[in-house]
């Protein structure tokens, strides 16, 4: 990618301003069609399709075969996705829930052993209790129903090629894999890749270690799935030989087994909801909803902020860290408590935007940080719960596509944490998900009451997902965006649609400025989190001045560390679009 010289000041708190210079990537331009992804060669796989006629939803599939070859850490055909689509045609904006499912043998004790104790995490994760039934093949086949225009057999081309011919492994892919190995015992006492497919096709085995970034990795089992997919259609994954594979794969795990069924996989399906929005400094911001907390968490921090002046200031003034990072706290406490599934909990949706609500909360915001906020009472009906915190995920991609027809998608795809739970289905090419991590590992509260996302039977866990489409005064897409990150994707995601409509901000500057979060949870000096400033990839800063601004003048308790986003935004402007590529991951911007 070309780059530019930057150079940019901003005035912290503390003093004068601090102006330095950085190479950093410059937004990129197109006229009429563009896609981001967090891969080269899925972004040119989507860009091939645009190139020849098709949708973003056409796009869209081309991407996400590509990726489930190529970034497997993150999404693939064992995972799910949820989407905001506009379609130009009837000017409408509609969501696609591709989120897994809950086993139908499944309770709330899925996660706790005997004695009624939570088996960990780790254990949990790599398992076959984690898998939920996959929504990726259902998702693409309907996206393709109703809003493709190429074959859909035409679409599958780009990775069944790539996936006979080979790719070169990538750094992120192999240092994730390094990672994992490093958490095992041994070599033969493993947790991490106990699967020995997986292992054979991630690891050297004589070595026992990574294969190195740049390794030629051919994956022809996938490319056979893919094959199938291709000429068969979803049917073809959620009955018969690979549907038999799945399920062998999960009630066989090495770990512990699942209970997934072929009936589980049958009677799969994708859901099509409306979207949740909300008006931000005149702009409408369109999300996901339940059971997606993503929409409405990202919908909060924007009700909150909008009872706060921002402009002439700066993304790094630590007056606006102070701010939005107390509009995280609000929104997280809500979140935690109220969203789940709405298929089987009252979730109070309208209430939890309700722009008086919204402002009742942000009048809670002083000039010191709140500590860890209390859920506050949305107008609406909602069942009774208890707040459930999440557990981590990092295992997730984000696709923004604009076409030559005016249809805008945002979708964020994903297998939950890094390689999903490890395991790769034998003779199909991909791994599974570990979904389930995301339900509550505790029905009940320690008092006993209920808690919302806790596991049921055929339930969809709570995700951060938080695809999003802004459109402006006159009711056009304005904005694409979207990011990976497990609970931290609501504040990457809400923190880039303030740096453009706030503070001016290009897409790809508004992804350049350093990451500032607090979700709210632990003790009362739950910390703000600062990222650390990343050389070439984001805006240099003092990181230390902003923190001591934070600790000393705010009462914030902070940490610094890295915070690994990967979101991409594209910009519709009068005379094109602007692309913005997170260099955090391998980001990548084509089209024409």
């Amino acid at each position: 990618m070309n780059k530019r010289l930057l150079t940019v000041a901003f005035c912290l708190s503390l003093g004068a301003p601090v102006a330095w210079a950085m190479d950093l990537p410059p937004a990129q331009t197109t006229e009429r069609e563009m896609v981001v992804t967090a891969n080269p060669l899925a972004t040119a796989a989507g860009a091939k399709i645009l190139k020849n006629g098709g949708t973003a939803a056409d796009a869209m599939i081309a991407v996400q075969t590509m990726l489930s070859l190529v970034e497997p850490q993150s999404s693939g055909l064992g995972g799910g996705a949820f989407i905001v689509y506009y379609d130009a045609e009837t000017g409408t904006t509609t969501t696609i829930d591709a989120r897994e499912t809950a086993p139908a043998a499944v309770d709330g004790a899925l996660f706790l052993d005997e004695e009624g104790n939570s088996i960990g995490f780790i254990n949990a994760w790599q398992s076959g209790l984690s898998v939920g039934v996959p929504g990726v093949p259902r998702m693409m086949e309907y996206m393709h129903t109703q809003y493709g225009r190429l074959p859909w057999q035409r679409l599958f081309v780009p990775a069944i090629t790539q996936a006979q011919q080979g790719f070169p492994l990538t750094r992120r892919t192999s240092d994730q894999v390094a990672g994992l190995l490093a958490r095992n015992a041994s070599c033969e006492d493993r947790l991490f890749f106990r699967d020995p497919t997986a292992f054979n096709y991630f690891v050297d085995s004589e070595t026992c270690e990574a294969k190195p970034a740049g390794t030629l990795v051919k994956n022809r089992d996938y490319a056979e799935t893919l094959k199938l997919l291709a000429r068969d259609g979803a049917d073809t994954f959620y009955t018969g030989a690979i549907a038999q594979d799945i399920v062998s794969a999960v009630q066989g795990d090495p770990n512990i087994p699942g209970s997934m069924s072929l009936d589980d996989l049958a009677n799969y399906q994708v859901i099509e909801r409306p979207p949740v929005c909300i008006t931000y400094r005149g702009n409408d911001v369109c999300g996901m909803g339940p059971p997606s907390s993503g929409g409405l968490a990202v919908g909060q921090i924007m009700g909150v902020l909008e009872n706060f002046e921002l402009a002439g200031k700066n993304p790094l003034d630590g007056e606006v860290v102070h701010l939005f990072t107390q509009a995280m706290r609000i929104a997280f406490a809500d979140r935690n408590k109220y969203v789940a599934d709405s298929d089987f909990i009252s979730v109070p949706v309208e209430g939890m935007l309700d722009k008086q609500y919204l402002e009742t909360r942000a009048a809670l915001i002083g000039e010191y940080d709140l500590g860890v906020v209390e859920p506050g009472t949305p107008p609406g009906v909602f069942d009774p719960s208890a707040p459930g915190m999440d557990e981590p995920g990092s295992g997730t991609s984000h696709v923004s596509i604009v076409d030559r027809f005016g249809n805008a998608l945002s979708m964020t795809t994903t297998i939950e944490s890094s390689f999903g739970n490890g395991v790769m289905v034998a003779g199909r090419g991909f791994l599974l998900n570990n979904e389930l991590t995301d339900f509550s590992f505790q029905p009940t509260s320690s008092t006993g009451e209920l808690i919302a996302n806790r596991v049921q039977p055929g339930k969809r866990p709570r995700s951060s997902m938080a695809p999003t489409i802004v459109f402006d005064l006159d009711g056009q897409v304005s904005l694409v965006t979207g990011s990976p990150g497990g609970s931290r994707i609501i504040g990457y995601t809400a923190k880039t649609i303030m740096n453009v409509f706030d503070f001016g901000l290009d897409p790809q500057e508004a992804i350049n400025v350093p990451h500032y979060q607090n979700t709210n949870s632990g003790s009362s000096t739950s910390a703000t989190v600062l990222e650390a400033p990343i050389p070439g990839v984001t805006l240099d800063y003092d990181v230390a001045a902003l923190e001591s601004d934070l600790e000393e003048g705010r009462g914030h308790a902070v940490g610094v560390t890295t915070l690994n986003s990967g979101l991409s935004l594209i910009q519709v402007t009068p005379t094109g679009l602007v692309g913005g590529a997170d260099m955090r991951r391998d980001g990548a911007i084509g089209g024409r």
